[in-house]
């Protein structure tokens, strides 16, 4: 193989808190209040990383952010110093504390939108960082994402790191959860799938009627153009309003794919045949065969696939060509669920083996281990030229793991949010990460 499909993971912050601030994500929002435990979540998500690793996949690791964002609160007028800053967040306006705190960008699939050089224009990997402007937690997140990404893929002949859409809701981005490629092989020209949930221009067009629809269709069209794909390249499809209503705030709880495969439920789309033949006939014409494995609602209800995270998980392919579903613990414990997969598995289809993680404490927040990734495929000179030290290996494995032990709590509560030593906490322990990831300074206290 000349390419790989590269999963980054996000590392998880040392705030990781429980404060239900996404409202759509059922998991999100009815573990409100619950004590978290920032450690386990780390290494719960190093486990995952190391053991993908070990089976021979190209494995990466994304920094976590700075938390909490003091800069911020500044700009809604706290005052002070850095914990005066904090403590009178905490007493005057503890919700907006609780939302500069969250450590939600460890949940990478919503880092950034990428398409890698055999599907652009200037034969460049494009990334553009998700603005994630629906919910203000994680709306203020690109710009450190940008940095972070432009540290780890510095070589510009190779790749291009854009900004962030317009942080408006016409343009609603929320990454690569919205986002799939199809190919025959990862170095291969593709065809990109780019999932929306409304049209923000459009009012006549469906859209749901409880939750938001994160993802504009007009999103999706600014980030094909500034990628520079062509209309061979890319299909859009929407999501069926109703699911997004049921729970499904991201496509990528309804569906995952890779390569030639998507695997999706029967609930996914709207026009859902006429999406899947667009998908098929432009694959076809780029030498691929296009294969669609779709759960019926008889098997596993859109409801079944919210609380299990079935589709909120990882396809990877084997040497011998058959695939892999990487899902979290709560599917083994949904008995339709696990049902389902056992017979996926046994099925003589393209996916051919079931493996499970235990990933709680980012489950109970509402992410998966889709969510935890971001896939970039790249060829082997791409990857010659990305940062090494941000690749999983055993050196990198005990490295962090010792570092979490030394600089995260293994307890957050509600209360602790207002506690200005979180803050030093959390700086000391990315200043030191930055060196483990050879990264320089990409933080705001590190820039000044």
């Amino acid at each position: 193989m000349n390419a790989y499909e590269v999963n980054f993971d996000g590392l998880v912050g040392p705030t990781h808190n429980y404060s239900g601030l996404s409202y759509g994500n059922v998991a999100s929002t009815g573990n409100q209040n619950a004590a978290s435990n920032p450690k386990l979540a780390a290494k719960q998500g190093l486990q995952k990383m190391k053991a993908l690793a070990d089976l021979g996949f190209k494995q990466g690791v994304l920094a976590p952010h700075e938390r909490p964002d003091v800069a911020s609160l500044r700009r809604l007028g706290f005052a002070g110093s850095d914990a005066e800053v904090v403590a009178r967040a905490a007493k005057e306006a503890p919700a907006i504390l609780a939302a500069a705190t969250s450590a939600s960008c460890m949940w990478t699939a919503n880092a950034a939108t990428v398409s890698p050089s055999a599907d652009t224009a200037d034969r460049r990997v494009h990334f553009t960082p998700a603005n994630l402007n629906n919910k203000f937690h994680r709306s203020i997140e690109h710009p450190t994402t940008r940095r972070v990404l432009k540290a780890m893929f510095n070589d510009e002949s190779r790749f291009a790191v854009h900004e962030a859409l317009p942080a408006q809701m016409h343009f609603g981005d929320e990454g690569a959860a919205n986002h799939t490629r199809f190919c025959a092989e990862y170095d291969a020209p593709g065809v990109e799938f780019f999932v929306y949930g409304a049209s923000a221009f459009d009012a006549s067009r469906p859209k749901p009627a409880k939750f938001p629809a994160r993802q504009t269709l007009e999103a999706c069209e600014a980030i094909a153009r500034l990628h520079g794909l062509s209309e061979g390249n890319v299909v859009y499809g929407q999501q069926d309003p109703d699911t997004i209503d049921k729970g499904v705030f991201h496509n990528d709880v309804i569906s995952v794919g890779n390569r030639n495969v998507l695997f999706h439920h029967q609930r996914a789309f709207l026009d859902q045949a006429s999406v899947l033949s667009e998908i098929d006939r432009k694959l076809e014409a780029f030498g691929g065969r296009f294969v669609a494995v779709e759960v019926p609602e008889a098997d596993v209800s859109v409801e079944e696939a919210v609380k299990s995270y079935l589709f909120n998980s990882q396809l990877l392919s084997r040497a011998d060509g058959k695939m892999i579903i990487v899902v979290p613990e709560e599917c083994r414990v949904t008995p339709r669920v696990w049902a389902y997969l056992e017979k996926l598995a046994a099925s003589g289809g393209p996916i051919a083996e079931v493996k499970v993680f235990d990933l709680k404490q980012s489950m109970q927040n509402g992410g998966g281990p889709a969510c935890l990734r971001l896939r970039v495929a790249l060829n082997e000179a791409e990857l010659a030229a990305v940062n090494p030290k941000v690749m999983m290996n055993d050196a990198l494995f005990a490295a962090l793991n010792t570092w979490v032990d030394r600089h995260y709590r293994d307890r957050i509560s509600p209360e602790d949010l207002g506690d200005p030593q979180l803050l030093v906490e959390c700086r000391a322990a990315l200043d030191e990460l930055t060196g483990i990831l050879g990264m320089g300074s990409v933080y705001p206290f590190q820039l000044g």
